[in-house]
């Protein structure tokens, strides 16, 4: 009679969870796909009257440190216009800082010169118009390339704001010969290679004159003149006067 009791007991208890699994189960939930199943696996759950729902992990950004910074691309910085050398057009002239010794400044000058004088030291690329007490105001100039080079005394025999420019008939063979073609006459400007002032050395080719190639100060790149940056050329400009004396050594 026991051992009927507790069959029937544990026949009681199975019956009981099963109907208890049915109702639990009469809606079944939809199906949960792992994300690392295939696109194939998908398709093939497709058909039925429940649509898979498929969770996807969410996709979290660490940020870079370190060495490992993200990169940053900048844009390249555009290179400057060249001027065109008025002397080689269609070339660009090659342009560099002008050195600070080349700017004008006051200096300790011992010469027997008379104040006012100026005086030109070609091995050295400066000029120097001397003052009172011992002192000169120093210019960094462009003088005259090898085959150019002189010597000598003169005076300022004219001045000229913005001059025009007529290359000597020597100059424009001598250019010729080189495939440069130079103008029979350029009026005053910006891109006039006499630059913004001109002073005229006695009765000779020769000038003292601005440029429009402030790079080429400090250089020997000139057919004899003597080249200052146009600012500096206005400042001595406006310094001496005509009759002025020039030596040149």
């Amino acid at each position: 009679m026991m051992k009927q009791l507790v069959l029937a007991a544990a026949l009681f208890g199975i019956f009981s969870t099963a109907a208890f699994a049915d109702d639990r189960y009469a809606t079944r939930p939809p199906v949960v796909l792992s994300p690392d199943l295939t696109a194939p696996w998908i398709n093939q759950l497709g058909g039925g009257t429940v649509r898979p729902v498929v969770y996807q992990r969410p996709v979290v950004r660490q940020q870079q440190r370190g060495l490992f910074q993200r990169r940053v691309l900048r844009q390249a910085p555009q290179a400057a216009p060249q001027t065109v050398s008025a002397i080689n057009p269609g070339i660009p002239s090659i342009r560099h800082p002008i050195e600070p010794q080349y700017l004008p400044q006051m200096v300790d000058y011992d010469t027997q010169e008379k104040p006012g004088t100026i005086v030109i030291d070609t091995n050295n690329r400066f000029l120097y118009l001397v003052m009172q007490g011992g002192k000169a105001r120093r210019y960094g100039v462009g003088v005259g390339k090898p085959g150019f080079e002189w010597a000598g005394a003169h005076k300022i025999t004219r001045k000229t704001e913005w001059p025009d420019w007529t290359p000597p008939s020597e100059m424009i063979s001598r250019e010729a010969a080189k495939g440069h073609y130079l103008p029979a006459r350029m009026d005053g400007g910006a891109e006039n290679p006499l630059g913004a002032r001109a002073m005229y050395l006695g009765s000779t080719l020769y000038r003292i004159h601005g440029t429009n190639a402030p790079w080429s100060i400090g250089s020997a790149v000139s057919s004899g003149c003597i080249r200052l940056r146009n600012e500096d050329v206005i400042d001595l400009y406006d310094r001496v006067s005509v009759g002025t004396r020039v030596i040149v050594m």
